[in-house]
């Protein structure tokens, strides 16, 4: 857990040691976020001589020393005020991204385009192929170029302008084409959205803004196919098209809607936005990211394009929740075929529809209380668990009990839509494992979310007609996804709390020993250039 224990003798007043929402200033911690090159010219090392006296009582506040106005240090009251300030309006402007999400999502596909089963499931599948593949080459240029309140946007008029063309498809060939250049497009949208609250929120507010912007895919869980019935009953033959098509025209064009009322509206990143925001603002914005992690969350001028990509891929954390990822996205398997689920209650269409949407509603509100006490308590992995246990709870229930009992199967479905709520805090996890360089983290986000999504193409297959009405070997299926997505979240915890012990280590060294650099280097398992940048107190989020 990350916590502030002390802070230097010239910033003594302005934090209490007992804040956990304060942490001290330390760059990045080599054997943890590997570099590429420890020479004293290292392309891949941000330049930070001016932070490297913050211990030294002599040398004034971090305010001062990185270049702002010494009234906007922690714990005044001016930069309190600003603070609040700064966050009402972060808060506003990023609900955009929200609607954007929920109506993006409100999708359906209907078979009438003379497809064979196996032609209807590579339509679905094909969307994932794209996704997949562009999501790392997406937020690398996101990060490359800095902008946004246009890249995001632009994208989502584009991925709208698709989805009107899927309206208009007459064959196989044609729809195939749309579903597969939807998935590039797509691509570039959780993942950079997810970058960008990065950019502006610490680590301890990271979790309540992540799972407000993944409501909009529970809304859409709750609402879409109810919305989708309503299309498909009224729509059919309107202006001669089929229903199943106004589907396509109608998320379209909102998607398209909300895009553009998004550019006004987004922020760039802190060191570059413009817009809306007061110059006091802007500085508070960087001050609050420098604290956050000891280290400013811009990339050095020097690195190549490729920097962040190779740091990603050579740590090998990354992959150890990548597969957790994955593993945890195919127990979620069971939300595609939610209604389906639903309608094993015995209910008629309708009556099944509205039935499906209550378990999103409470998944959702479950999701927000626990990111809301996760930031809180600063606390990743039993809050990403539990939620995991209710949902194998949930699973046993339907595994359990016969398709007439109604009640106790229905209420197995809110502890499985619940166990969402877990997913979510293991991509707060992401992000506050894999700090800085902000070109590493675009590159983990976008990594681990993209290759976590083969969990989807897997998932298709957990849930043949055969196996209905009980689904008994689906629920096995996805309560061992979900088991071993706990072991592995489990190990991942162990190796950030050795981390964390080896950071203590180093503490001590400095401290206590009066140790060399060397020597405290070895012990931190970092290199001697990051051991003089250090700072006490910095601790990964277990």
């Amino acid at each position: 857990m990350e916590k502030s224990s002390r802070f230097s003798a010239a910033h003594s007043d302005l934090s209490s040691a007992a804040d956990v929402h304060r942490p001290e200033f330390k760059p990045h911690d080599s054997r943890f976020h590997e570099h590429i090159d420890t020479s004293p010219n290292s392309p891949a090392q941000p330049d930070f001589e001016e932070f490297r006296n913050v211990n030294n009582p002599k040398s004034g506040s971090v305010a001062a020393q990185a270049g702002y106005d010494e009234g906007l240090a922690f714990g005044t009251e001016r930069r309190k005020r600003v603070e609040r300030k700064l966050k009402l309006k972060l808060d506003g402007r990023f609900s955009i991204l929200v609607i954007i999400y929920t109506a993006a999502r409100l999708k359906g596909f209907e078979q009438d385009l003379n497809l064979t089963d196996t032609e209807f499931q590579t339509l679905l599948s094909i969307l994932y192929v794209g996704y997949i593949l562009f999501q790392v080459p997406s937020n690398m240029l996101l990060n490359r170029i800095g902008r946004p309140s246009l890249y995001l946007p632009a994208a989502m008029v584009i991925w709208g302008m698709i989805s009107v063309l899927t309206g208009i498809t007459k064959n196989f060939v044609s729809a195939l084409l749309t579903r597969f250049f939807l998935g590039i497009i797509e691509a570039a949208f959780l993942p950079g959205a997810l970058f960008i609250l990065s950019k502006w929120y610490r680590k301890d507010e990271l979790s309540l803004r992540y799972t407000i912007l993944y409501c909009g895919n529970l809304i859409s869980n709750a609402f879409g196919s109810l919305i989708a019935a309503g299309v498909l009953a009224n729509m059919d033959g309107k202006l001669g098209h089929a229903a199943w098509r106004w589907l396509f025209y109608i998320e379209g064009a909102l998607t398209m809607f909300f895009a553009l009322v998004a550019i006004p509206m987004l922020p760039d990143f802190p060191h570059n936005t413009k817009r809306g925001f007061t110059e006091e603002e802007r500085q508070v914005a960087q001050l609050r990211m420098l604290e956050d992690v000891g280290e400013l969350d811009q990339d050095s001028r020097e690195e190549k394009w490729y920097t962040g990509f190779v740091l990603a891929m050579s740590d090998w954390k990354i992959y150890i929740l990548m597969l957790s990822l994955t593993a945890c996205v195919t127990g979620l398997s069971f939300n595609i075929y939610f209604p389906t689920l639903t309608k094993t209650l015995g209910y008629g269409t309708t009556e099944t529809l509205l039935l499906a949407a209550p378990p999103w509603v409470f998944a959702c509100l479950l999701a927000l209380l626990n990111s809301w006490h996760s930031d809180r308590t600063q606390e990743k992995f039993w809050h990403s668990t539990w939620p995991l246990l209710m949902g194998i709870m949930g699973f046993i229930i339907s595994m359990a009990t016969k398709p007439t009992n109604k009640a106790a199967r229905y209420v197995a479905l809110f502890f499985q839509a619940g166990s969402y709520a877990g997913y979510i805090i293991m991509y707060t996890w992401m992000s506050s494992s894999f700090p800085r360089p902000p070109a590493k983290r675009a590159v983990a986000l976008a990594f681990m979310n993209a290759l976590s999504q083969t969990g989807n193409i897997a998932g298709s297959y957990v849930w043949p007609a055969k196996y209905g009405p009980t689904y008994v070997k689906s629920y096995g299926v996805v309560l061992a996804m979900f088991v071993t997505t706990i072991l592995l979240n489990l190990w991942f915890r162990s190796i950030l709390v050795a981390a964390n012990r080896r950071l203590a280590e180093g503490e001590r060294a400095f401290g206590e020993h009066n140790d060399t650099v060397e020597q405290a280097a070895k012990l931190e398992s970092t290199t001697v250039r990051d051991a003089k940048q250090m700072q006490k107190g910095f601790r990964f989020l277990i």
